[in-house]
């Protein structure tokens, strides 16, 4: 009898011990989505045909449903880049859904007039960020594999497409290619007050493997469905970047420089216009900047800027 009753209490105690674990790297709190096979369905969908018209680089960019000057200002910009040295350039914007039926009905009326959305059925805040980029590069694998090089971005970065096609060209590599800001000596933030927060349940090692900030790094197009059909097999984390970076280690993929000098700037640059001739993403620009300094960097194409 009091066999059965030690072994019930152990049964008890097992129960316990996996609800805890359960409820410690379940969800995050509120109920948000977590990454599972085949999650949500597309919503929306750009109108490009790439087997016909193979784009050379692709620039996928994170926003939300509130950054309509972001995105408007992209597209005047940047984003509105078509043909770069004779290559093919496209700019689209992924988002998720809102509560908001008129924020979906906003978003659902630009992607009718600017055929640049890529939308699937998740919630669209920071902490499905991960699920935003995967979406991104299914969206590769699945209609777009014909690219050769793809980036993703924020909503809120300079890019070059000019210099960053320049680079492009001039690296020459086709396959098993991931650049960016490199971040090879990254660890778990444990302290629960912060943004990047991540527990130990969530992340149990000491150390990130490397990977690239996630305000802009670039890749092949192969490495968008080596990433995308390995990501099935990789623990969830909130941190998009970090998460590349597992599925890219699981692969054997190591980021690399895109040139020797540095090109990527997640931390912002003072801007001047030779500065920003040879560089390929700045982070914290606001629409306004981003309309100003694209006029300037038109307007003074002729500027000598040698020995900047």
């Amino acid at each position: 009898m009091a066999f059965l009753k030690m072994k019930f209490m152990y049964a008890c105690l097992l129960g316990i011990g996996v609800l805890c674990l359960y409820f410690s790297i379940g969800p995050f709190k509120g109920g948000i989505f977590i990454l599972k096979k085949n999650y949500g369905q597309f919503l929306q969908l750009p109108g490009i045909d790439c087997r016909r018209n193979p784009p050379f680089l692709i620039l996928l960019v994170t926003s939300s449903h509130q950054q309509v000057a972001a995105r408007k200002a992209i597209r005047e910009t940047w984003g509105g880049e078509r043909v770069v040295t004779g290559q093919l350039v496209r700019t689209f914007f992924l988002l998720g859904t809102t509560a908001s039926k008129n924020e979906m009905t906003v978003v659902a009326q630009e992607s009718q007039q600017h055929g640049d959305i890529i939308q699937k059925d998740f919630k669209d805040v920071y902490f499905n960020l991960t699920l935003k980029t995967m979406m991104g590069m299914e969206w590769v694998h699945r209609y777009c594999p014909q690219a050769a090089f793809v980036m993703k971005t924020d909503s809120d970065m300079f890019i070059n497409v000019h210099y960053l096609t320049e680079l492009l060209l001039k690296k020459n590599r086709t396959a098993r290619f991931f650049t960016g800001y490199l971040k090879l000596k990254e660890f778990p933030i444990r302290n629960k007050f912060s943004k990047w927060y991540v527990s130990p349940s969530e992340y149990p090692w000491s150390k990130y493997p490397p990977f690239c900030s996630g305000t802009a790094y670039v890749f092949s197009s192969d490495v968008a469905s080596q990433v995308y059909n390995i990501s099935k097999s990789i623990p969830f984390i909130k941190l998009e970047d970090v998460f590349v970076g597992l599925c890219l280690a699981k692969l054997g993929i190591r980021p690399e420089e895109l040139h020797s000098r540095q090109t990527f700037f997640p931390g912002g640059l003072r801007f001047s216009t030779c500065r920003f001739k040879k560089v390929v993403a700045c982070h914290f620009v606001k629409p306004q900047e981003l309309l100003t300094y694209w006029q300037v960097l038109k307007t003074s194409e002729e500027e000598d800027c040698q020995g900047v």
